[in-house]
């Protein structure tokens, strides 16, 4: 935190704030993050949650809240769209839904919809997860120039060629790389020719082991609904 308003309680939830829009953070996390006293970053922390600013993730690490992608949605055509967008995925699919947006070198989980019954891949809204793995990542990552993409796929579960496939087909596949039981399937959102996103359904591996041509349907269909893609 660079500012100090004078107004301590407004200053350190902004610093928590700040902590876990990098990545999750538990409390320890949060304490070394911030210099915040543990028992003043839990209150604070537990009060943002409260307001829906702060959430949890499946691991019980804080993530952004689903209210600070409420209130982006307005002034970003992408947040608007993915937050209608995954719902009717997900029901037509029957899977959990998601919409991720590459930062830096991780993705922004910026929108989510879980089926109300069966296994769920709870991948709550403000979530940072890695690059490396996923077939939203190889999507994010299949489109980058090629310096970036040779960067991006050290340590990663795919390779150059996997992507070379995703470019071709227009859609990724991946069976356990993020979790072990679950399998995803992704393609590229566009505005003016650029990827600036990835649409995901997600869910057991028995379900989705091959990936119908409907939910690719369903995939690609939600993906063109983007205003300007």
């Amino acid at each position: 935190m660079d500012k100090d308003s004078g107004v301590g309680v407004i200053d350190k939830s902004v610093s928590i704030l700040d902590a876990v829009a990098g990545s999750p953070a538990s409390l320890a996390e949060l304490v070394e993050r911030t210099g915040i006293t543990r028992p003043t970053a839990h209150r604070l922390a537990q009060a943002l949650e409260v307001h829906g600013l702060v959430a949890r993730d499946a691991a019980g690490r804080f993530v952004l809240g689903p209210r600070i992608a409420a209130w982006s949605a307005g002034a970003d055509p992408i947040q608007a769209w993915a937050t209608t967008v995954v719902v009717e995925l997900r029901d037509t699919t029957g899977v959990s839904a998601q919409v991720y947006r590459r930062v830096g070198v991780q993705r922004l989980c910026v929108a989510a919809a879980e089926p109300a019954a069966g296994l769920r891949d709870t991948v709550p809204v403000g979530a940072l997860l890695t690059l490396k793995a996923g077939s939203a990542a190889q999507v994010l990552t299949a489109w980058l120039p090629p310096q970036e993409r040779s960067t991006a796929l050290r340590g990663a579960a795919f390779t150059a060629a996997d992507l070379e496939r995703v470019r071709e087909r227009g859609w990724a596949h991946s069976i356990g790389q993020r979790e072990p039981g679950v399998a995803s399937a992704s393609v590229p959102v566009r505005v003016d020719g650029q990827v600036v996103a990835a649409i995901s359904v997600s869910g057991p591996v028995e379900r989705l082991t091959r990936v119908p041509v409907s939910v690719r349907r369903a995939l690609t269909d939600a993906a063109a609904r983007l205003p300007g893609a």
